[in-house]
């Protein structure tokens, strides 16, 4: 009975981290929310949603570190920084926009890809260049 609790908290955990990345995404298109807030809440997010990681995961133990410090870390303190209105009005549009079904944005995916992209190519021509010396 113990193992089936801790399972469903984790469940419920995880369940409330991907809630919140979604609050904070629609926060972030909020006019209300000061720019400084803004930029920080995209950085977690595309953070969150990049497969991408800073330790990589096959790095036993490291590699959860950020998954399970980093990430919800950077939840705790874009959501600090929005108005707890803000948040709210966002937590109900969340919701109502998870009981129509989840929504897809291709574009937005698209972009975060690209940054990624960008972001490997940069720092690949500056390894290129450090190390062909």
């Amino acid at each position: 009975m113990g193992v089936a609790k801790a399972l469903e908290s984790v469940k419920n955990k995880a369940y409330g981290i991907k809630r919140n990345i979604f609050v904070l995404y629609l926060a972030y298109q909020d006019p209300r929310v000061p720019w400084y807030a803004k930029l920080f809440t995209i950085l977690v997010v595309a953070y969150a949603f990049s497969p991408i990681d800073l330790i990589p995961d096959f790095i036993p133990v490291l590699g959860y570190l950020d998954d399970l410090i980093i990430v919800p870390l950077g939840i705790t303190l874009a959501l600090k920084m929005i108005s707890p209105t803000v948040i709210e009005d966002c937590r109900i549009k969340a919701e109502e926009i998870h009981k129509q079904g989840k929504p897809k944005n291709w574009i937005t995916g698209a972009l975060f890809i690209l940054v990624w992209f960008l972001l490997a190519v940069w720092l690949g021509t500056l390894a290129y260049r450090y190390f062909s010396k």
